[in-house]
């Protein structure tokens, strides 16, 4: 089996305000009913932490949007664009609610169900002055890797969204960039593609808030899914300990999820997020958050169709279901580029739990799940089921278990 990129334990953040406040109108109309009415779009990113790296850089050229899910990239009918100003950002700076601003642009009044992000493309020759527009550096290295862009450079990626402009107001959006799901390997070739994965995400004044242990900071992902099944992740502040779940719709039944290496996972359930509150605090530094240690156990095989064709683009998640129903996400990879293969390192103690009351200490219990069962699946564009059987029960600790998965058309 190939070495990969380590999995990355789950994670959700944000992007710092620094200010890239430029705008540009390049085409606008068409698309979906056309009013003469205008509101305004505004935009900024935000990044969910990549595994294994110590930076990953990139370059937006503009955003574009329009009001139809299936319009054609290539076409200019419809479409509306913010330029942005030529400026390389370090995506792993963006952690725990911090924003980086992109601008805003008039648009007809109406529902919009696509966003492209166009990037800048890589010079021929890297210079001082001149660097790559999107690369990363690998974790204990000083060398920047160039990111490849096979496609989508023209056009731009597309990314699924759904949001309303409305006449004289403004439309508050944040781009939620994936860094690690975005990265994938080339297999042994020392190259590595960049396909983004971003979500397209309200800027709301809403949070989670807590405080982990210090001593496991920098080896913890903390995450929690949105009431449209968005993963939403981050990693606590490295020195603090303190971490925040940024921009969360209005839920009363959040379950927030603590998983690292080597670690126990801890889940935090009927956790609520409401407008009228906006923060909720989990922990204090005080009453830091701090699973037992657990011994690791792998899994790995490789990703096919029925027909036996590897796929490439796919990306496997291991997650677990609480006894009470609850399922926690534990730990994804993407595929290698060209052999398919995976390999995740899991926890095989069972998930301890403990239910949100505001005002006390959150007291943890272990769960009665079976310890060391995982389901894990694999996604990939154009496949929606998985033949396979998803429940893994991993051996002992050390251990390593084959599992290969087939999706389905």
């Amino acid at each position: 089996m190939r070495t990969h990129k380590p999995a990355r334990l789950f994670t959700t953040l944000s992007w710092t305000s620094l200010g890239l406040l430029t705008t540009g109108l390049i085409a606008c109309g068409g698309g979906g009913g056309g009013s003469s009415s205008t509101g305004t779009l505004k935009l900024a990113m935000t990044d969910a932490p990549a595994c294994g790296y110590d930076h990953v850089y990139v370059t937006v050229n503009k955003i574009r949007v329009h009001q139809s899910a299936t319009a054609d990239g290539s076409e200019l009918l419809g479409w509306s664009e913010l330029s942005i100003p030529a400026q390389r950002i370090d995506l792993l700076s963006l952690t725990n609610g911090v924003l980086q601003e992109l601008g805003s642009l008039p648009l007809p009044a109406g529902t919009y169900q696509q966003v492209r992000l166009v990037l800048a493309d890589n010079p021929s020759s890297p210079s001082t002055s001149n660097p790559l527009a999107n690369a990363l550096v690998l974790s204990g290295s000083t060398s920047e890797v160039p990111l490849s862009t096979p496609s989508g450079q023209q056009s731009g990626f597309k990314l699924k969204a759904r949001f309303d402009v409305q006449s004289g107001q403004v439309a508050d959006m944040v781009l939620d960039f994936d860094a690690c799901r975005s990265i994938v390997k080339a297999g042994g070739s020392g190259r590595y593609n960049l396909k983004p994965v971003v979500a397209v995400i309200p800027r709301l004044t809403t949070a989670i808030e807590g405080y982990v242990d210090p001593s496991i900071a920098a080896n913890v992902v903390v995450s929690t899914r949105d009431p449209d099944n968005n993963l939403r992740a981050t990693v606590p502040n490295p020195t603090t300990g303190k971490f925040t779940l940024a921009y969360l719709p209005e839920n009363t039944n959040y379950t927030v999820v603590v998983a690292g290496q080597n670690l126990t996972t801890a889940a935090i359930t009927n956790v609520p997020v409401s407008l009228a509150t906006g923060v909720t605090a989990l922990s204090t530094a005080q009453t830091a958050i701090l699973p037992a240690a657990s011994d690791m156990a792998s899994v790995g095989g490789v990703v096919t169709n029925n027909a036996n064709v590897l796929l490439t683009d796919a990306e496997v998640s291991a997650r677990q279901t609480l006894s009470t129903g609850q399922v926690l996400d534990v730990a994804s990879t993407g595929v290698d580029a060209v052999g398919a293969d995976y390999s995740l390192s899991l926890p095989l103690a069972a998930a301890v739990k403990a239910p949100f009351v505001a005002g006390t200490p959150l007291s943890f219990s272990t769960d009665s799940m079976v310890a060391g069962r995982y389901n894990v699946t694999g996604i990939a564009t154009g496949y929606t089921t998985q033949s396979t059987d998803p429940v893994l029960n991993l051996g002992v600790a050390g251990s390593t278990t084959q599992k290969n998965l087939v999706l389905t058309p």
